[in-house]
Formats: structure tokens, sequence, C-alpha cells
């Protein structure tokens, strides 16, 4: 199964996410990943999805896509240069023998404490999947007690 990263954009108004959405479970494609929110121009919303299937799958959910009515523009990744970013959430076990471990393993990560309680942590990492799913095995043995994470956001490099 192949994945793929596709950004559309669409008219910021009530209903198109969930018009969006009904074409997906309709077809019964499953996205992996969704992340909408406004562009510079506030009357547009990008909507960055992730989906998997064989060709003719993620072939059919971009012809579906561009069918859609409140749909400006459907770009996908696959053969462009871009960049990928999800944010996670972590709230990881941590007391005063393990504490200090934690903080090198999220130093070593890049990413950042932003809550600390008596016997747990919230850490925030921001970066591509194959980075926050290291974080999170080297987290794992210290046991993670909550999960968050926003979604891929994904924009082409260079000037296009």
């Amino acid at each position: 199964m192949m994945r793929r990263t596709i950004s559309v954009l669409v008219e910021n108004k009530p209903g198109v996410l969930a018009r969006i959405s009904n074409l997906f479970s309709a077809r019964g494609f499953n996205i992996d990943s969704l992340a909408v929110g406004e562009t510079e121009d506030t009357t547009v919303s990008r909507m960055t999805i992730v989906v998997r299937g064989d060709e003719r799958i993620l072939e059919q959910v971009e012809k579906q896509l561009n069918k859609l009515i409140d749909v400006i523009k459907v770009s996908e990744y696959s053969q462009v240069e871009h960049l990928e970013r999800d944010l996670a959430l972590v709230k990881v076990k941590a007391d005063k023998s393990n504490r200090s471990e934690i903080l090198q393993i999220v130093d070593i990560f890049r990413a950042k404490i932003v809550d600390v309680s008596p016997n747990s942590v919230i850490i925030e990492i921001t970066g591509d999947e194959d980075k926050i799913q290291a974080l999170l095995n080297m987290l794992r043995p210290f046991g993670i007690k909550e999960m968050v994470r926003t979604g891929i956001v994904a924009m082409a490099r260079g000037s296009k």
C-alpha cells in the first residue's frame, strides 16, 4: 500500500469538511491523518489529508475531490519536494527517579517539556512521523499515559 499526502484548498464555509469526509466514508476510503485550517486568505482553508491505498484508490480519491463544488485546488505531494510536520503532546509517567532520564531523551529529540506534575510530564514534539515515532519508542518504557497528535500538515518547497 502506498501513502499519499494531499493538499486540498477549499472554500472556508460551513459544511465543507463534512462533505469531504462523507466522500471518503461513502467510498470506503480511510483517512490516516486530517488537518484543516485557514490560509493567508480567510475565505480559503487548506486541508492536508494523508491516505493509504493502491494506485487505483489514490487516483480515485483525487478525482472525487476535484468533483466537489467547494474544492478550489487539489495538490498531491508524491512527486514534489515538500515538508511534512506533525505535532504531538505526550503525557509520560515521571517521578524523581526517572525524570532526569526523560529530560535527556526530550533534549536529544529537540522536544519540549510543557507541563510538569509530581507524577508526570507533558512533552511537546514537532517533526516528521519518523521522529515522533522514535521519541514514542524511547518513552514507552516509562509509561505513556496519554497522547494526542494534530495530524500532518505539508507544504511544497520553493516558489511553488
